[in-house]
């Protein structure tokens, strides 16, 4: 059985999980299945592609955030890898 996670378009960067997915789990979007490689939350984002740092993610055609290292596919997108594109400036120092 497969998690089933949330795009809003076909090139979305990253999903919403709307169950927790353990490293292994089978992640079903819209546009594919994925291999979560972390225990990612509920509710939380995991990366559709490799993701390299300093990139800007994009999700519903918009800025989220910039990664702060490289994100491999099927990791847990979260505070630990990226910074806002909503955070204030002190926020991101």
């Amino acid at each position: 059985m497969s998690i089933k996670a949330h795009t809003v378009r076909p090139d979305d960067m990253v999903a919403y999980l709307l169950a927790a997915a353990q490293p292994g789990a089978q992640v079903e979007t819209a546009t594919g299945v994925f291999t979560a490689q972390a225990t990612i939350p509920a509710f939380h984002k995991i990366a559709l592609r490799h993701i390299a740092a300093g990139e800007t993610l994009h999700r519903g055609g918009w800025p989220i955030g910039r990664a702060t290292q490289d994100i491999p596919a099927g990791a847990h997108v979260h505070t630990h890898n990226l910074v806002s594109a909503y955070a204030t400036p002190k926020e991101t120092q």
